[in-house]
C-alpha cells in the first residue's frame, strides 16, 4: 500500500468547501434574525454541525470503496509501535508549554499574570452543543478527513512543505463563514479585534506545518493529529489567556516551525515519499 493511493485532490477538497460553506453561510443568516428565537439557535447550531461533519463524508466516500485505502486508514489509528517517545510528549504538551510560556513572556510587557487561572468557562459558544464536547468532537470529526484522505492526496503529488502550505491555506479560507455565525469562537474574534481574526489564519500555518511533521514522523498516524488538535484548543480556551498573548504563542510556534524546516530541511522538501 503506497500514498499514490490518495489521488483525488481537487474532487475532496472541492466538496469540503462547498458543502460546509453553504451549511455555515446559512447557519450564520439564522443566528442574526431578530428577534431571534430559540428554535433558530437549534436550526444554526444543527446546520453547523452539518458542515462539520461533511468533509468526513466526502472523505468516507473516497475511501469505503477502495479496500486497500479502508485497510490502511485503520490500521494508521494502531501504529504506535515504531513511534518514538519524543513525538508523543510533542502531541501532548507543546500546544500547552507554547500557551504558557506566551503568557510567561507578556509579563514582561505588562500583562496580568492572572492569565494562569483556570477560568472554568469558555470564551465562546456552540449553540445547543455544550463547548467541551465541541472542543474534542470538532478535532476528531476534522481529523477522520483531513488526516484520514486530505492530507496524504496533496502529499501524493507534492513536498510536505507545499503540502503543508496549500492545506494551510485551505483551511484557513475553510474556516472563514465560522466568523458569520454569532457567538462562535471565529465571529467572537473578529469582534474582539481585526488583529486577532489575522492571527487566528497566521498561526494555521505554523500550527499545520508542525501537525504535519507530528504526523508523517509518527507513521501518518492518525490519532497522533487528533490529540495534537484536541490539546490545541483545549489549552488555548482553559486559561484566562490575553487575546495579545496568543500572538505571541503564534510568533513562539512560526519560531518552532521554522526550526523544524531548516533542520529536516530534506523531510520537508524531498518530492518522493517513503512510508
Amino acid at each position: 500500500m503506497t500514498i499514490t493511493k490518495y489521488k483525488n485532490p481537487i474532487h475532496f477538497y472541492s466538496l469540503s468547501t462547498i458543502i460546509p460553506w453553504t451549511f455555515w453561510f446559512a447557519a450564520g443568516y439564522i443566528s442574526h434574525i431578530t428577534p431571534f428565537k430559540n428554535e433558530y439557535l437549534q436550526i444554526a447550531s444543527i446546520l453547523g454541525f452539518m458542515g462539520l461533519i461533511s468533509p468526513m463524508i466526502v472523505a468516507y466516500s473516497l475511501i469505503h470503496k477502495d479496500s486497500e485505502l479502508r485497510n490502511d486508514v485503520l490500521k494508521r489509528f494502531f501504529n504506535f509501535k515504531s513511534i518514538k517517545s519524543v513525538y508523543i510528549v510533542l502531541t501532548c504538551f507543546l500546544m500547552l508549554s507554547s500557551i504558557l510560556l506566551a503568557q510567561a513572556i507578556s509579563l514582561f510587557f505588562g500583562y496580568s499574570a492572572s492569565q494562569f487561572v483556570i477560568t472554568g468557562h469558555f470564551t465562546f459558544s456552540s449553540g445547543i452543543f455544550p463547548v467541551w464536547f465541541m472542543l474534542i468532537f470538532a478535532p476528531i470529526v476534522e481529523e477522520l478527513s483531513w488526516h484520514s484522505y486530505g492530507t496524504d492526496c496533496l502529499r501524493n503529488k507534492f513536498n510536505l512543505f507545499n503540502t503543508s502550505m496549500i492545506f494551510a491555506f485551505f483551511w484557513g479560507i475553510w474556516h472563514v463563514p465560522l466568523s458569520c455565525i454569532k457567538f462562535y469562537y471565529q465571529s467572537n474574534l473578529i469582534e474582539t479585534g481585526w488583529i486577532y481574526g489575522a492571527n487566528f489564519l497566521v498561526s494555521i500555518f505554523p500550527y499545520v506545518f508542525i501537525m504535519n511533521w507530528l504526523y508523517y514522523k509518527t507513521g501518518r498516524n492518525i490519532l497522533v493529529a487528533i490529540v495534537f488538535h484536541i490539546t490545541a484548543g483545549y489549552f488555548n480556551e482553559i486559561f484566562a489567556t490575553h487575546p495579545d498573548s496568543k500572538i505571541i504563542q503564534t510568533i513562539l510556534l512560526l519560531a518552532f516551525a521554522f526550526i523544524l524546516i531548516i533542520k529536516e530541511r530534506k523531510f520537508f522538501f524531498q518530492k518522493k515519499f517513503i512510508i
